[in-house]
């Protein structure tokens, strides 16, 4: 096991290198720059932004500006806001955590609604049951995240007054968990649906109820644990979907988090911010997924020796 951990660990520094190089040149394309955005609070003269910019390093060429952030990230440096100054791992720090609970809260969302309609859609196949796990799963996946927030809030919030739109509270966060993980539910439906079916078919499957097992302990104990796998795959997929959701949903909800900050970093050409943020979601993205593997050992030993 611990070989197989350091394998996949390994792999993820050059996956990492990638994302960092690729995100400092995406960024660099966005049209203008900070000092541009600074112009029309500070009301500098063509002179002074000029100035700002030789500074900043702005007018440095790319491949310099790369290097030198390159160093300072192997420095475990993210570099400091270019509005204000404020270090970006402190920006980071004190805005990831209500990212994460939004995320994990939509995630648990998403399982939990998920994961039980869809073997109940398999198990009863071709009912009433069936046919409204499906149908939610299609409204599911063509509501619009955003929209479904909008709604929640005028109908549970401003109509029923049930719930807070803005509150830190466990209560402020039962909207946004659902408005963000209700579409990943509806895959979840489906992936489930698919898998139990074809496993509830299988020959092991009828061998087991032939020998007279109860079909609850056939369906827990033998189908849903060989269904896991790609219920895995896709819950460990779905994560990086979710954080991306969140700056969405972070700016329905005005919910302070890693969504809100990157997006005023964009508008503000506030790069090390942008690459800063990106870089701690694409590496909570590839820690997902290295627990995925470790999961997939769990469920089934056989992958560590394949």
């Amino acid at each position: 096991m611990s070989t197989y951990l350091v394998q996949r660990i390994l792999l993820t520094i050059p996956i990492l290198l990638g994302i960092v190089i690729l995100t400092f040149f995406l960024v660099h394309l966005i049209p203008g720059d900070a000092v541009s955005a600074m112009q029309g609070q500070l009301k500098m003269s063509a002179q002074q932004m000029e100035q700002m910019r030789e500074a900043l390093g702005l007018n440095d060429p790319l491949h310099t500006q790369l290097g030198r952030y390159l160093t300072r990230l192997a420095q475990g440096d993210l570099g400091r806001s270019l509005f204000g100054g404020q270090p970006v791992a402190v920006l980071i720090a004190s805005n990831i955590g209500a990212t994460i609970q939004l995320t994990v809260a939509a995630m648990v969302v998403a399982v939990v609604i998920g994961m039980p309609l869809g073997i109940l859609a398999a198990v009863k196949r071709g009912t009433f049951w069936d046919v409204t796990a499906v149908v939610i799963a299609m409204l599911g996946v063509s509501i619009p995240a955003f929209w479904l927030g909008l709604m929640m809030i005028q109908i549970f919030a401003v109509s029923l007054g049930w719930l807070p739109i803005i509150d830190r509270s466990p209560r402020g966060l039962i909207m946004p968990a659902v408005a963000l993980g209700l579409a990943e539910a509806a895959i979840i439906v489906r992936l489930t649906r698919a898998t139990m079916v074809e496993i509830l078919n299988a020959d092991y499957v009828r061998t087991a109820r032939a020998k007279g097992l109860l079909d609850r302990v056939v369906l827990w104990r033998h189908a849903l644990r060989n269904g896991l796998l790609p219920l895995i795959t896709m819950i460990g997929m779905q994560f990086g979907t979710l954080l991306g959701g969140a700056v969405v949903i972070e700016n329905v909800f005005a919910r302070q988090g890693l969504g809100t900050l990157v997006t005023q970093a964009v508008i503000n050409r506030d790069f090390p911010v942008v690459q800063g943020c990106i870089l701690v979601a694409a590496t909570l993205y590839v820690l997902v997924n290295l627990v995925v593997d470790v999961l997939y050992t769990v469920v089934d030993p056989r992958i560590r020796y394949s």
